[in-house]
């Protein structure tokens, strides 16, 4: 295996040119004329009478500080839980970082600079320097070492995937209206059945219609009825364009939990190459690859355990034991350019921080770039100052003075009569940097295979009840008795926050397909059933995670649970109750099922749509 970077001139061939996939408001939009006056600013003495900028002496804060984390709190052992009791234990601030952002700094390079008078003024569309540096150095050299064309892809900030995915869509869907538009004409896009819903939030006002791709257990197929292939080989173009883009959430699904194996993703790339198809690769949990979650699921089970398998060997390696163990993006392979990687910050620091990024080819970027100018400008300065003196690290302290010269020749006198300074303490690390972020990733993994497993547990465990035990509590999977009645059914996550799981309603005593208590029905009462004391836990319905109206009205039986909101031990309780729940729901008749559906919201996400917002569900 390589460990670095291939010296010597670049060999790789050029990104191809995408243009032709422009939407017709990317190809008319030109460059803001503020580029050229900001490339006036950083000329050196230049004095600034063109901008309408406010003085940054006049910005009414001094500093910004924060107390930062230590990037190794929660590295432990899977089966001990590294969790403080409250914010202020002495665990929780163990190593902590103190980082303060002053108004101003000497320092001239603007990617090396970090201070509230450039933080908080305004600030080119790319993103705030210091950090796209940061940012650019991370993705390119760490997640993304090998990406197979000349030059490779560029970096832009953005304001958080949701925003990202916003304005790709603006460069490459044109808006199409059946009142006027022919249908020949009509854009559409690739996408699993379930997926993040927020995206269709903006492709169906344009007009795009979603064509669904087959997936099995491994993600989308790229050959087979259904498949890529079928789908792209036999388009009827009466019926609209032939899709050019692809949505996916490939190295850990939301809300499926599944991550497409390599091989799988080198089909799936090789087809789009065939049919001209760009990859949007939506990647919020790409750092929750759960590689052991097969062996553990047959352990739970009682199942003979799968064929040990290994993580692939990168072509390049990112210096980084966990980041190599990923399984790695559509950008390993992406000969052509065609690969848009919308990253975020949300799952790795902070939702709140409305912070990400975008990997893709330079003529990609520049579109995305112009999109920026004229709308949300850059993400928050106050955000984009403090993750990036975050994650870069505290500058070092000025060194010492040089040590007086002693007036009488006594070597044990005291500083500053000796000849010589004593040595200073240790410094304490500042901030992170680079290796401190993927220390935090690596424990961040660590909490969140742990909570899967307890979750999957106790699913597993109470996945069947018996005539005979019905009373008395669960049966588990393991050991089903001939009588058993299936409730849940399930596979362990792959990778993600979420466990995606079918409610066997078909096996409920007062289901009939035919007769007023439906399948959809029953789903609905137990949903109301869970909210409820004792049990007190609040679901996500599939239906919302359809990407079609067809895939609403049968998703009526899929749930997601989330693992990661929750405490551990919250998260047992939670996985307990909604277990109990579920058992108690199967011991229900009509009248009761009838009183929790009269309780219903009208207004729940599947009767209204796709209109789910609150950012990434």
């Amino acid at each position: 295996m390589d460990t670095q970077a291939p010296c010597g001139p670049d060999e790789r061939p050029p990104p191809i040119d995408l243009r032709h996939h422009f939407s017709d408001v990317a190809n008319r939009r030109g460059p803001s004329f503020l580029k050229d006056i900001y490339t006036l600013f950083k000329v050196p003495g230049m004095r600034n009478i063109a901008g309408g900028f406010p003085n940054p002496l006049l910005f009414p804060f001094d500093t910004l500080e924060a107390q930062s984390a230590y990037p190794g709190r929660w590295m432990s052992s899977s089966s001990a839980p590294a969790e403080p009791v409250d914010a202020s234990s002495s665990h929780h601030s163990r190593g902590a970082h103190h980082i303060v952002i002053p108004r101003a700094v000497d320092e001239k390079s603007p990617t090396e600079r970090i201070d509230l008078s450039t933080a908080l003024q305004y600030g080119e569309p790319t993103g705030y320097p210091a950090l796209l540096a940061w940012v650019r150095q991370f993705a390119l050299k760490n997640l993304h070492p090998s990406v197979p064309y000349h030059g490779g892809p560029e970096v832009v900030l953005t304001s958080g995937s949701t925003d990202g995915f916003s304005k790709v869509a603006q460069i490459f869907i044109d808006a199409w209206d059946e009142r006027k538009d022919h249908l020949r004409d009509r854009p559409a896009i690739l996408a699993e059945a379930f997926t993040y819903p927020a995206v269709f939030s903006e492709t169906v006002p344009r007009g795009a219609q979603t064509i669904l791709v087959k997936t099995d257990n491994s993600g989308m197929l790229a050959w087979g009825p259904g498949g890529l292939e079928d789908i792209l080989s036999n388009w009827d173009y009466e019926q609209g364009r032939r899709p050019h883009l692809m949505y996916t959430i490939a190295q850990a699904n939301n809300p499926t939990g599944y991550v497409v194996p390599l091989p799988r993703k080198r089909d799936i790339y090789a087809v789009c190459k065939k049919y001209d198809v760009i990859i949007i690769e939506d990647e919020a949990y790409w750092h929750l690859q759960f590689h052991s979650a097969a062996a553990e699921e047959a352990e739970s089970r009682g199942l003979p355990a799968p064929p040990p398998t290994s993580p692939p060997q990168p072509a390049v390696s990112s210096g980084h034991p966990f980041l190599d163990s990923i399984i790695p993006s559509f950008l390993s392979m992406d000969t052509d350019g065609r690969v848009i990687r919308l990253d975020t910050f949300s799952k790795t620091i902070a939702p709140g921080c409305r912070l990400g990024f975008i990997t893709a080819q330079p003529d990609i970027i520049e579109q995305y770039i112009r999109a920026t100018e004229t709308a949300t400008q850059q993400p928050s300065g106050f955000t984009q100052s403090l993750v990036a003196r975050f994650l870069m690290g505290t500058p070092p302290p000025p060194p010492l003075p040089a040590p007086t010269k002693a007036p009488f020749p006594f070597s044990l006198l005291p500083y500053p009569f000796s000849r010589a300074a004593p040595p200073a303490p240790p410094r304490p690390p500042q901030s992170w940097s680079t290796t401190g972020f993927i220390t935090w990733l690596t424990g961040l993994h660590t909490v969140y295979h742990r909570r899967m497993s307890t979750m999957c547990r106790i699913l597993d465990a109470g996945s069947h009840l018996t005539t005979e035990t019905a009373a008395e509590g669960w049966t588990s999977i393991t050991s089903p008795a001939a009588a058993s009645t299936t409730l849940l059914a399930f596979r362990w996550p792959r990778g993600g926050m979420f466990v995606w799981l079918r409610v066997c309603f078909e096996n409920h005593p007062l289901f009939s397909s035919s007769s007023a208590m439906t399948g959809p029905l029953l789903a609905r009462a137990m949903y109301m059933l869970l909210t409820d004391p004792p049990y007190l836990v609040a679901t996500s319905r599939g239906p919302m995670f359809a990407a079609t109206d067809a895939v609403k009205a049968d998703g009526w039986a899929w749930l997601r649970l989330c693992f990661a909101a929750e405490t551990d031990e919250n998260v047992e309780l939670a996985s307990r109750a909604f277990v109990d729940g579920v058992h108690a729901f199967w011991g229900m008749g009509v009248e009761e099922v009838e009183t929790l559906l009269g309780r219903y919201p009208a207004g729940m996400a599947e009767e209204l749509g796709r209109e789910v917002g609150g950012g990434c569900w």
